[in-house]
């Protein structure tokens, strides 16, 4: 299938399967003599399982981490991910029978079909289940390491510094990402996250630049302190990491 297709078929953009395929999350089995991205059904399975970790909130680097390694079991990880989604569905199950009570005005005060702690606490489990046993790449362990140590206070400074630089870009956005200023502040955030997570190399940082603009979450985090702080930065990493020309 074409990306066209598989975007409509999954409801993931085009935009979104460029993504994946320059992370190196999901690559294309084939591509056309013109260049474009051509999917297997390998292809597709493994779309689906992305899908499925990003249903419970893992972030993208760490769903890479696990489906890379040679450890990973796809049954297992799909039988766990059913069992969590199916305790999503009894929840809902829950606050739609209470909708239905409250609108037959049966004056029910009931808050448990509201509690969402034991969902968030599986969850939880799980993903240090998953990482434990399949995210094992030196700068995941480096993190963990580092950050074992950080208290209230430890995080928040680390936290300041992150808004401040964020902060730079945002009101450095009109430069040129190529000027001396704004490659100065790439290397400040390199050297941000090398201090105080992982030692970011240029390939690491390439990647983060892409999970910038890649991520709703990242960009939307991003974008608080400046509309098109995201993609300006994400600009700006590109050029210091020299990365090859995109795809079709």
């Amino acid at each position: 299938m074409k990306i066209s297709e598989v975007a409509k078929l999954s409801g993931v953009t085009v935009r979104t399967l460029h993504y994946y395929d320059e992370i190196g999350l999901l690559k294309p089995s084939d591509t056309t003599e013109a260049g474009y991205r051509v999917y297997s059904n390998k292809d597709l399975e493994t779309l689906q399982q992305i899908l499925f970790f990003r249903e419970l909130d893992f972030p993208l680097n760490e769903i890479k981490e696990i489906m890379i390694n040679p450890n990973y079991n796809k049954n297992e990880a799909l039988n766990k991910h059913k069992e969590l989604l199916i305790e999503k569905r009894k929840r809902i199950d829950g606050l739609i029978a209470l909708i239905n009570k409250t609108i037959k005005r049966d004056n029910i005060m009931s808050f448990k079909e509201f509690d969402n702690s034991k969902i968030e606490e599986n969850k939880r489990k799980y993903s240090e289940e998953v990482k434990n046993r399949w995210g094992n790449t030196d700068a995941y362990k480096e993190y963990e390491k580092k950050t074992s140590s950080y208290d209230k206070n430890s995080w928040t400074t680390i936290n300041e510094e992150m808004i401040e630089i964020l902060k730079e870009f945002a009101d450095n956005s009109n430069e040129d990402p190529n000027s001396h200023i704004v490659q100065s502040l790439v290397e400040k955030w390199r050297a941000y996250i090398t201090s105080n997570f992982y030692n970011c190399t240029k390939e690491i940082l390439s990647g983060l630049g892409l999970m910038y603009i890649g991520d709703e979450r990242f960009k939307e985090n991003i974008d608080k302190y400046g509309e098109g702080t995201a993609e300006f930065m994400a600009k700006a990493i590109e050029i210091y990491c020299a990365p090859h020309g995109s795809e079709k």
